[in-house]
Order: structure tokens, then C-alpha cells, then sequence
């Protein structure tokens, strides 16, 4: 039995299944890891978000690479393994997706919000910072890309801000809380495209493994919790998940 069908016969073996996903699942769908050789972490200081609450000037930069970079993101469709864990979504196999991306690529593969547990937030809409207002990103862009315009909250005039956590900001209090839970409750536990470096994060396929959840990880490079894990597959995301699944 290959690892593959060996995956197979854990999936169709579990009665709740979870997963986690890391940028290795997007980056099949063009959109490059931050932390790569390229990727914009290597190219730009981070912004971390006192900074940019603070200084007009922070918060311009931040526009500026945002929408700099953005063309990549916007063009960027769902893979196989986007599918793939949409389908067993949708057969109720699957209760949650647990994401470090911000990309918004589990939604349009057609998951619904609820299932979705987004640890880093999202950067396809923005909202305040204050209130919580969501604001869509096309006006912003016309914006400052037309007049240098800062967007401000028409409710309340905060801050707005991508909707995505940034360096120095509180992790999200609820979401984290979600992720645990639905960490705890799952008896298998697929890991997808991450490196499991980036903690809190990262503890959560150590929860699942603490709980009794059989731990899956896929992903193309080794990860220092390959060795606890009861299968670990290093290839790629969509191909091998279209085969486990059924999915093009």
C-alpha cells in the first residue's frame, strides 16, 4: 500500500476530520510564500502594526505594498487541493479548516465562512481597527492609487486596515479559541503546506496528537513534528489530494 492510498484508508476510516493549511497549498496556485528566497519578507522590512497605528507614513507604505502586490494574489484561483478539502467539506467529513493564509482561496473553492478558521486574517477586504467595520478593497485601491488617499472608517473615523494580522499584533482571541476546539474534537488532523514553524500556530497538529487524532503531514519539505506524525508525505498538495480525494 502506497501513501496515498494509505491516506485513503484514513480518511474514509475517520469520523471527524480537521485540517491546517500553510502557504505550500497556495503557492500551487502562484501566490509565492512570504518567507521564501524572493518573497516579500525578503525584500521589505515588515511593517509591525504599532508602527503602522502610528505613523501616516507607515500606513502609506503599507497601501502602497499591498496593492504593489496585489495583482498576483487577485489572478490567483483555486488548486486541487483547495478542491479537494472543499469535497470532503461538503460530505461533512471535514468540520474545519484551520489556515495560516490570508488569501481567501479555501472561500471561493467553495467552502463556506463558517468552516473556516483564518489564524492570520484576511487581505481581500479590509475593516476598522476601531469598530469593526468591513470595507471592500476596490474603493481604496481607486483611492490611493488616484489621490494618495488614506482609507478612514465612515462610522467612526478609526484606522482601516487590511483585514490580516500583522507583526506585533494580538492574535485573534476568538478564532484561536475555534482552532483549539475543533483541534481537540477532530480524530484526524491533516497538515497541508506548512512548515509548522510559526507558533501559536504550529501547536495545534500538537494538540490534535495529545488528544488521540491520528496526524497527516503533507507538505513538500520535512517539518521538525515529521516525527510524531502517523503519516508524513513529502509532495505536492494538489496532486496527491486530487488522487485521495477524487477530485481534478
Amino acid at each position: 500500500m502506497d501513501d496515498t492510498e494509505r491516506l485513503q484508508e484514513m480518511i474514509a476510516g475517520a469520523k471527524r476530520i480537521g485540517a491546517f493549511t500553510g502557504a505550500g497549498i497556495s503557492t500551487e496556485s502562484g501566490i509565492p510564500d512570504f518567507r521564501s528566497p524572493g518573497g516579500i519578507w525578503t525584500k521589505y522590512q515588515p511593517i509591525y502594526f504599532d508602527d503602522f497605528v502610528s505613523s501616516e507614513e507607515m500606513r502609506h507604505e503599507a497601501w502602497r505594498r499591498k496593492f504593489a502586490t496585489d495583482e498576483t494574489m487577485v489572478k490567483a484561483e483555486p488548486n486541487a487541493g483547495h478542491r479537494a478539502l472543499a469535497k470532503l467539506v461538503e460530505q461533512g467529513r471535514m468540520t474545519a479548516i484551520i489556515t495560516q493564509n490570508i488569501d481567501g482561496l479555501h472561500q471561493r473553492s467553495g467552502v463556506p465562512d463558517s468552516k473556516i478558521i483564518e489564524l492570520h486574517g484576511n487581505t481581500t477586504y479590509a475593516t476598522c481597527l476601531d469598530c469593526g467595520q468591513r470595507y471592500e478593497l476596490a474603493p481604496i485601491r481607486k483611492a490611493f492609487l488616484g489621490k494618495g488617499e488614506l482609507p478612514v472608517c465612515t462610522k467612526c473615523d478609526g484606522i482601516v486596515k487590511t483585514a490580516t494580522i500583522s507583526f506585533g499584533q494580538a492574535m485573534p482571541e476568538i478564532q484561536m479559541a475555534r482552532a483549539q476546539d475543533e483541534t481537540m474534537g477532530c480524530d484526524l488532523f491533516i497538515v497541508l503546506g506548512s512548515s509548522l514553524v510559526v507558533y501559536p500556530a504550529a501547536g495545534f497538529p500538537k494538540i490534535a496528537k495529545r488528544k488521540g487524532a491520528k496526524l497527516v503531514i503533507l507538505n513538500r519539505e520535512a517539518t521538525d513534528q515529521d516525527a510524531s506524525a502517523d503519516l508524513v508525505i513529502h509532495g505536492e498538495i494538489g496532486p496527491t489530494m486530487s488522487r485521495v480525494v477524487g477530485v481534478n
